[in-house]
């Protein structure tokens, strides 16, 4: 494989779900020293221990799994964490206790924002660590089971500090994901994030029949998206990229997809026992939509399902059916 990257790396994954646990085994195959770090307690963690092997992946020999959370840090220069967007301010709080952790380069490989304050995730972890901190988003189209399967996907790599993101491209770009620049990490951030509900919405549709409204899901998902990331501060044009409508694919009509699973489950009056991210975004998209006056259709009809408990045929079909207006 052609890496193109800076070799032999020392890089520490911290979280070892799906996404974690693949993020360590790519490091490691692109030649970097890697060390995945799990919570002693977790059932992910457990069973990475017992069988090195996940449903979706095999660790290989030389990856290192520990619970220590303070050996993950201190043998890594660049950390990537993955885990769940709602636990990040605490988790963050944590290592901000850790010695040394001022001098480390770290990257959320996340999707979500803080549903109780609205707050993107680069925002929540620069709180909890404080100023100085290299950080960098890494968001984007793929999933574990194209990857390991060698289908290659393109991804972002999005940063407040050029040159930071120039470091994360240049350490992980490969044959089989090829990353871009990001130039605005509100976008990227919001677009990352807000695709997840787009993705419940996909799901629904499916579950109810309406597939090809799907279509139209994408059209009017994207323009409500802009707006609200041009209110932010952000490039409206950044929706249109790979954090966000170039991760429609994946997102709304992939079987692999998480939220679009929970979506076709949740009409269907199934239980969905994986986690969907999507869920606590509608939250923190309606605080957004408030703050900035912001109409977000689309987001408040999944919201209105999940949380009020609205009919969702009802709901979906008064929002695409809703009376008759100009396009643009």
């Amino acid at each position: 494989m052609d890496t193109n990257n800076a070799a032999n790396t020392t890089v520490s994954v911290l979280g070892c779900g799906r996404w974690g646990t693949f993020l360590a085994w790519y490091a490691n195959k692109i030649g970097h020293n890697v060390m995945l770090w799990g919570r002693q307690d977790s059932k992910n963690y457990l069973n990475l221990k017992e069988n090195r092997a996940n449903e979706y992946l095999s660790l290989p020999d030389d990856i290192i799994l520990t619970n220590n959370l303070e050996e993950a840090v201190d043998s890594a220069e660049i950390i990537i964490i993955s885990i769940s967007s709602q636990n990040l301010r605490s988790f963050a709080h944590q290592l901000s206790l850790i010695y040394g952790i001022e001098k480390k380069t770290f990257v959320l490989c996340m999707k979500g924002i803080e549903s109780s304050s609205g707050k993107r995730l680069s925002q929540v972890f620069g709180e909890e660590m404080g100023k100085g901190v290299e950080l960098a988003i890494w968001v984007g189209p793929g999933h574990v089971q194209d990857y390991v399967n060698n289908i290659p996907n393109c991804m972002v790599i999005s940063s407040e500090n050029i040159e930071v993101t120039k470091k994360i491209v240049n350490t992980f770009n490969s044959d089989l994901i090829r990353f871009y620049y990001g130039q605005d990490i509100i976008g990227n951030e919001i677009g990352a994030a807000s695709k997840n509900v787009m993705g419940i919405a996909a799901g629904m549709l499916d579950g109810l029949g309406y597939t090809s409204l799907k279509g139209a899901l994408m059209a009017r998902g994207t323009r409500e998206m802009s707006r609200l990331v041009r209110a932010m501060g952000g490039n409206d044009i950044t929706i249109y990229g790979l954090s966000h409508l170039g991760d429609y694919e994946a997102t709304l009509f992939s079987t692999h997809s998480h939220n679009r699973r929970f979506g076709e489950a949740y009409v269907k009056g199934e239980k969905f026992g994986k986690l969907a991210e999507g869920v606590s975004t509608t939250q923190a998209l309606m605080y957004l939509s408030k703050q900035y006056d912001v109409e977000l259709p689309i987001c408040n009809a999944v919201y209105d399902i999940i949380f009020n408990e609205k009919d969702p045929k009802e709901t979906l079909l008064n929002l695409f059916l809703r009376p008759i207006k100009f396009e643009f």
